[in-house]
Order: structure tokens, then C-alpha cells, then sequence
């Protein structure tokens, strides 16, 4: 039995390992070891195409051939000499293009730029952005031979800047007639608000009937986000929501292999383009059929957008269509005040069954203590406490096998010879004793789905993003800069394995204090949060172990063994 624990212990290190090493041939731009990720959403996809959907659009969830090329981005869509607009709230600074009246320029002036945990740094996070190392935009218009992203539009601007007493401004852009039809598109800005408010006025202005069809949609290049690094990646590209569907990631490779899959059609939900920490986000009006479409162009561009049948409009009518824009950070808590289903592009996977409560007891914690670090501390605590009893089990087996770790390591010297009689010696030993060795493994396997997911929920939240715990740690999402956390989680790992039974083995001995010094290395370039969190739990273990040992008598020794 203690031959099976510890291989189920070598096969979770194993798969970790596996874990790792595909985490990374992702992050390098290799294929995934086991699966791409849009293949789980293949049946949804081809469920939601309907037969008036076009063969090559039912493939490929691009919109057709014909209006594609109207919403490409050029690597020149820029004109030599932009015509710029700047407004600003009290959260956002935005920049606007005269051509096709395009938002290119966002500035969270809540969120500070990546400091790389360093004190005093006060530049805003540029979240949108069109230059020569970087695009990201928002971008819309009417498909055809009508006024799209990239004609030239006048802009009439309410005010530049909101002022005391003032909750929002507008900005307005008005295209020359193209095909008898003149769009307007009105952005309104609001106060501590990251959603506009855009509403596109479509003026049939020809004597013939015309059918527009609106288009919304966010383009960018390829870059990973900043915050991401080798040992960690998070999803950066496409997304779509709605409600018979739900939340579809669409990757940059799929895209680029046109592999994509995602409901085609929809009435409601958004599309919207996800980062770590941030995203942005169209949300048309609900009931509003729509078309979702992705594409990759030349530049290296990627567009991912919805297109929306605007019906027929007569000589001389006017069509509206209230639309909203969500350019912000991932806050869990507003971003379900936004839209249904927002709330998901902040994504923990397999465990959101698991992150969204932890989360909301994390957030609940930091608005009675008001510091980040120490509402993670408070809250490692509170899950030590409700698995108190579990864990008490758990370390009662473990003291009894470190107990009888002398005198099964005597007979299996005395029957190394006689393996099947050392066998049955070693039942007889734990029927004996009471012992099950799989007593300390089974409840701290139980506890790993609630660990994984606390994990997560510090990896996603832009809570952590420049938010200090104590002295030199400014920067929560950041590594420790001076590498003295991972190094007392270092310390706390070898003491805890020092007081978990040693193997009989000598190599396995061995393996048992290397294993936690590999694991230790990942932590050296993790952020401060997650090595925080881990800490916590480390002295919480250890406490309730030594404790657990003190009262069963079992001797308190810190052994190497022997590397010789």
C-alpha cells in the first residue's frame, strides 16, 4: 500500500510536469500536447450556423467574401496625417480617428502601467493603441459600398474633458454620403464608467431603397500580454457570447488555420477581445440578429467583429441602432453589472464552479481590511479552517507512518531478499497499527480542486495589478524583486516535507526532498501573490502538523538524508 501511494504521488508530479512543458509549447507558439481549445466548441458552432448562412461562411464563421474586404485592416489604414480627437473622463483617456471615426487610443488612468513591482510609477495602462509595434483598435461601419471604418468623417466634440458637476460628454462623427448613405456615429462617455454608449444613425439620402448592414468589431495584432510569462499563460484573442451558446475563446492559431468554431449566428450576447487583466467588448442591442465573424489579414491583423441586417430603409428615412462599447479591466463585480455573461472573459476554466465564491469571499475580506495581501493571507486561513478536521485525518495517518518508519525500514532490510514475505510483513505491520498509507493522501487530494482554483482566482484578478502588501512589495502581480518571498516559501516546503514520513526507499528519500526544490525554482518568477498565498498555506500546514505529531508523541526530527 505504501508502494501505491507513492506512485500516486509520482503521477501527480508527473502530470504536473507534462502540464508545464505543454504550457510552455503554447506560450513559444508551438502546437498544445493534448487538444487545441476550440475544438470543444466544434458541435456549438456548427449547431448555430442556420442554411441561409452561406457554405464558405458555415466553414469558416467569416462574413462573406463580398463585405470582408470592407473590413479588412491594411498595415496604410492610417492616412499620413491622422486628424485625432481626445476626450477624457475621470477613468478613461480616449483617442478617436477622423478616419471612419474609429476609437485607437485608450488610456485607464485607474490602472497604472506594468511597473515590474517598482514604487512611484504613475504613467496609465495604455489599453488600446495604434503604432508601429502595436495595434489594437475598435472599429466599425456599414458593409458595401456605403460610409465603413476607414472613410473620412467630421467630428463635433461636446467637450474635451468632464468637468465638476458634468456626468457625460459626447463625440460625434459624420461621414460624407457614399452609395446615398450618410452614417453618423455619436459616442457618449461617461462618468466612472468604462462602457460608452454609441448609437449609429444610418440616413438613406438617395430616392431608391436601401438594405445597410452595421458592423462592429476589434482589431489587433498577436502579442501575448505584457503580464504573462513562461511559467504562466493566460488566453489573449476573440470571444463570443450569447445565450444559446455561451462563452466561445477563439485562439489566433485557430484563426490563422481557419479553424475557428463559435456560433455563427446569434440574437444576443457580445463579441469581444480578451487579454490578461483587461478586455473590450461590443454588445448590440438584445433580440438584434447578428452574424459573428473572425479574420486574419496580411498586416498580421486579426478582427473579430458582429454583422448586424439593419432591414430596408426607405428614400429619405433614418435608421438607429443603440449599441454599447466596453473598454476596461476584468473586474469580476462590474463586469456583471455591464451585460449577461461579461463576467466571463474573466476566465478560470474548469474551476469557476469553484473561483467565483472564492473570489467573492476575497473581495468581501478586502473591504473589511483594505490590503490585498493580507485579505489573501485571511482568506488561506478561512480554507484551513473549514478543512481543519480533514486535514487533522490526514496528518494523524502521516504521524502514524513516520512513527513506524524505523521498524518498517529495519524489515524490509531484514527481508530485501524476500519480497513477497516483506509484503505481507508490511500489511501485517499497518492491520496491526491501524494504519491506512493511503490515509494522508486521499483528503489533501480532495483539497487540490479548491487550491487550484484560489490559484486562479489570484492569476486573474487585476486586483492584484500594482496592489502592495508590506515593505518592498508593491506590486502583488508582479515577482518578488528581490526573490525573499519564494525564498521563505522555499524553507517552508522542505520543513513540511521534513515532517512527512520518509520513504524506506533510500532513492525515494532522495526524490522526496528534490522534488519540493524543483517545484521551489517555478515560484522564484511567480507573481508575489500566488507566492504569498502559498506561503500562507505552508506555515498553516506546518502548525497543524507539528501540532497533530506533538500529541501522538512522534519525535520532531529535520533529517536530510544521505546524497552520497
Amino acid at each position: 500500500m505504501n508502494e501505491i501511494r507513492r506512485s500516486l504521488l509520482w503521477a501527480v508530479f508527473g502530470i504536473s510536469l507534462v502540464m508545464l512543458w505543454d504550457q510552455w509549447q503554447i506560450h513559444n507558439g508551438n502546437a498544445p500536447l493534448f487538444f487545441s481549445q476550440g475544438a470543444s466548441n466544434k458541435a456549438a458552432s456548427t449547431a448555430a450556423a442556420p442554411a441561409s448562412v452561406g457554405a464558405a461562411g458555415a466553414a469558416t464563421n467569416t462574413v462573406p467574401a463580398a463585405t470582408a474586404a470592407t473590413q479588412a485592416v491594411p498595415a496604410a489604414a492610417a492616412p499620413a496625417v491622422q486628424e485625432l480627437v481626445t476626450v477624457q473622463s475621470d477613468v478613461l483617456n480616449l483617442t478617436f480617428d477622423a478616419m471612419g471615426g474609429n476609437l485607437v487610443g485608450a488610456q485607464l488612468l485607474k490602472h497604472a502601467a506594468d511597473n515590474g513591482g517598482k514604487k512611484g510609477q504613475t504613467e496609465p495602462l495604455t489599453l488600446l493603441a495604434q503604432t508601429p509595434a502595436h495595434t489594437y483598435v475598435v472599429q466599425s461601419g456599414l458593409a458595401g459600398a456605403m460610409p465603413n471604418h476607414i472613410t473620412r468623417m467630421t467630428p463635433v466634440v461636446s467637450a474635451k474633458q468632464l468637468t465638476d458637476g458634468q456626468d457625460s460628454l459626447e463625440v460625434r462623427f459624420e461621414s460624407d454620403v457614399v452609395g446615398g448613405v450618410q452614417l453618423v456615429k455619436t459616442y457618449t462617455v461617461k462618468r466612472a464608467d468604462y462602457t460608452l454608449d454609441v448609437r449609429f444613425d444610418v440616413l438613406n439620402t438617395s430616392d431608391q431603397t436601401k438594405t445597410p448592414e452595421l458592423y462592429v468589431q476589434l482589431a489587433r495584432d498577436g502579442m501575448s500580454a505584457e503580464s504573462e510569462t513562461p511559467f504562466y499563460q493566460t488566453f489573449t484573442g476573440p470571444a463570443f457570447y450569447s445565450d444559446e451558446s455561451k462563452y466561445q475563446k477563439v485562439t489566433f492559431d485557430d484563426i490563422t488555420k481557419n479553424d475557428a468554431t463559435f456560433a455563427a449566428t446569434s440574437t444576443s450576447g457580445y463579441v469581444a477581445m480578451v487579454q490578461h487583466y483587461f478586455a473590450s467588448a461590443w454588445i448590440l442591442p438584445a433580440g438584434q440578429a447578428r452574424e459573428n465573424y473572425v479574420a486574419k489579414f496580411a498586416s498580421g491583423i486579426y478582427t473579430a467583429g458582429s454583422k448586424a441586417q439593419l432591414g430596408e430603409l426607405p428614400a429619405g428615412a433614418t435608421q438607429t441602432v443603440q449599441t454599447r462599447l466596453f473598454v476596461g479591466p476584468q473586474q469580476e463585480t462590474m463586469l456583471e453589472t455591464v451585460t449577461p455573461g461579461l463576467e466571463l472573459v474573466k476566465d478560470y476554466g474548469w474551476v469557476t464552479i469553484l473561483a467565483k465564491p472564492l473570489y467573492w469571499l476575497l473581495d468581501k475580506i478586502h473591504g473589511f481590511v483594505g490590503n490585498w495581501g493580507w485579505a489573501i493571507v485571511l482568506l488561506v486561513v478561512l480554507i484551513k479552517a473549514a478543512f481543519y478536521w480533514l486535514n487533522a485525518k490526514a496528518y494523524q495517518s502521516m504521524g502514524k507512518m513516520k512513527a513506524l518508519s524505523p521498524r518498517i525500514t529495519e524489515m524490509r532490510e531484514r527481508l530485501k531478499d524476500k519480497p513477497q514475505q516483506m509484503q505481507q510483513e508490511m500489511m501485517r505491520i499497518y492491520r496491526e497499527e491501524k494504519v491506512n498509507p493511503l490515509g494522508g493522501c486521499l483528503p489533501i487530494m480532495i483539497q487540490i480542486p479548491v487550491f487550484i482554483a484560489l490559484y486562479w482566482v489570484l492569476l486573474s484578478s487585476v486586483e492584484m495589478r500594482n496592489a502592495p502588501w508590506v515593505l518592498w512589495i508593491s506590486d502583488l502581480s508582479t515577482k518578488d524583486p528581490y526573490f525573499i518571498l519564494p525564498v521563505v516559501m522555499t524553507m517552508t516546503t522542505f520543513i513540511q516535507t521534513a515532517l512527512n514520513p520518509t520513504p524506506p526507499d533510500a532513492l525515494q528519500a532522495k526524490l522526496m526532498w528534490i522534488m519540493p526544490m524543483a517545484f521551489s525554482v517555478m515560484f522564484f518568477f511567480f507573481p508575489a501573490g500566488l507566492v504569498l498565498y502559498w506561503i500562507t498555506n505552508n506555515t498553516l500546514t506546518i502548525l497543524q502538523q507539528w501540532h497533530i505529531n506533538k500529541g501522538m508523541g512522534v519525535e520532531m526530527k529535520f533529517k536530510l538524508p544521505s546524497f552520497k
